[in-house]
């Protein structure tokens, strides 16, 4: 493993770990160089929404991250969330990741 996906991966454990400590549901996302997913987990670790670009023309974009940022707090208002906390995954709150998330804001979400 890279040292770059390693220091990613230490950073996400911290926040993971912080937010495990809080109990509350967490919007993680994962970001790929094609896709970008997006699910709300529960605090005992059960999935309870997800959206992501898969099926989507153009998916390496911030547009498409600001559709799977709308379509997660839809579905995650439909299943009874209004606030989560956001795991980033030890990436940088820019571009897509930024993006999904403020869509995510906008569409109803509280973090």
């Amino acid at each position: 493993m890279n040292e770059k996906k390693k220091s990613r991966l230490r950073r996400a454990k911290r926040t993971r770990a912080k937010i495990s400590e809080l109990r509350v549901n967490r919007l993680c996302v994962y970001r790929s160089p094609r896709h970008i997913y997006a699910q709300v987990i529960s605090p005992d670790h059960k999935v309870l929404a997800t959206a992501s670009s898969l099926g989507e023309k153009k998916s390496g974009n911030v547009a498409s991250a600001q559709e799977v940022g709308k379509a997660i707090a839809e579905k995650a208002k439909a299943a009874g969330i209004t606030s989560v906390a956001f795991d980033r995954s030890g990436y940088m709150y820019h571009g897509r990741v930024k993006a999904l998330a403020e869509a995510a804001r906008e569409n109803g979400l509280e973090f």
